[in-house]
């Protein structure tokens, strides 16, 4: 384990510039990343968590008092860059850890490897974590042999792993960027997919069309996935359903209106008793929410968490700790490259109506 600070302005610029300058510094040096001064940034809300590894998409948890964070692990792999996110080549995760926000960051080392998932073909992408009866299951999307992306599930008697995978995916899973809630009466349930790379354009009724295509501008945009988890956290209780995402008079978003249509990256989390579901628009680059009265919907749009941050893609978390809510999100300060990215964290304020007061997180 590295227990790691929050590496300080003069330090991250030179990372940053030797990241872009050549291809052989595929991550930040260890050495900087122990150093420290009293030199801030003023430009950014808030600083990368830890800047050894690149790291993004982060499902941040509570597990006995203590926040685990579950990210991407990006590295530069030298695959171009196109729509579909080839050159998110990932391969691994490492699981960060610390007491409370602001404290030390614990990087608990690899807890999976994409060569030990036995059904595994490649892009180890945006993972999440839940915890039952003694036993932390991480959810993670990977492609499969034929490059189809589906959703696995490893397990472990600790929060920070080592996790081992089932040897097969989850069955009637599909797409990407799982996130697990469970509601106050211990069901868990698990949202995923995602368009453009993340294949959720091809799945229709839950059927798979490789010649799928992006919906149109005035076509209903592609929704969301939704579906209860069996008790024993590794299969579906049914079949995967449509989310419902609406504007304020009730109507489903066409594809045009892609700053509030939804495009990956869920998350969910219950406040005074309401649902809200949290999205990123991708090529409009908001984090966006929507509340509902239930898991499963329908949800009415509400309005943008986070405003757009240097980088193309953004993908969050929402926890509540020691009477604060906080949102972790992720930018590209450390390198400047879009697939190479850094995880952050920042308080979130809801006002007295329960409406999430939005963020930017550069000045």
């Amino acid at each position: 384990m590295k227990k790691l600070t929050i590496i300080p302005a003069a330090v991250l610029a030179a990372l940053a510039m030797a990241s872009c300058n050549d291809s052989g510094h595929e991550e930040p040096g260890k050495a900087e990343a122990a150093k420290g001064d009293s030199v801030v940034n003023d430009k950014y809300l808030s600083q990368p968590l830890v800047s050894h590894i690149y790291t993004a998409d982060p499902s941040a948890h509570v597990f006995n008092g203590r926040i685990y964070v579950y990210p991407s692990h990006d590295t530069a792999t030298g695959t171009p860059e196109n729509d579909n996110g080839d050159h998110f080549n990932m391969m691994d995760y490492h699981i960060l850890s610390m007491d409370s926000v602001g404290g030390t960051v614990t990087d608990h080392g690899v807890a999976l490897s994409v060569k030990d998932i036995p059904w595994g073909g490649r892009q180890l992408w945006a993972p999440d974590a839940a915890f039952k009866d003694g036993t932390y299951y991480l959810y993670f999307p990977l492609k499969d042999k034929q490059d189809v992306f589906r959703i696995g599930v490893a397990t472990s008697n600790k929060p920070e792993g080592p996790f081992t995978a089932e040897k097969e995916p989850i069955k009637g899973s599909y797409s990407m960027d799982p996130t697990v809630f469970k509601d106050d009466d211990g069901s868990y349930y698990m949202y995923f997919g995602g368009i453009w790379g993340g294949q959720l354009q091809r799945w229709n009724n839950n059927k798979y069309d490789s010649a799928g295509k992006l919906r149109q501008g005035d076509e209903l945009a592609v929704l969301p996935r939704i579906a209860r988890l069996s008790a024993d956290m590794k299969s579906f209780a049914e079949p995967v359903r449509e989310i419902k995402l609406v504007d304020s008079a009730g109507n489903l978003f066409k594809e045009k209106e892609n700053d509030k249509r939804f495009f990956e990256a869920a998350w969910m989390h219950k406040y005074n008793g309401k649902y809200y579901f949290s999205y990123s628009t991708g090529d409009s680059h908001n984090l966006a929410y929507a509340i509902g009265d239930n898991p499963y919907g329908p949800f009415k749009y509400q309005g943008i968490i986070l405003y757009p941050v240097e980088g193309w893609t953004n993908h969050h978390s929402i926890i509540e700790k020691d009477g604060k809510w906080y949102l972790f999100y992720h930018d590209v300060q450390l390198s400047g490259k879009t697939h190479l990215r850094n995880v952050k964290v920042t308080e979130l304020k809801y006002d007295a109506d329960g409406k999430i007061i939005p963020i930017r997180a550069q000045k």
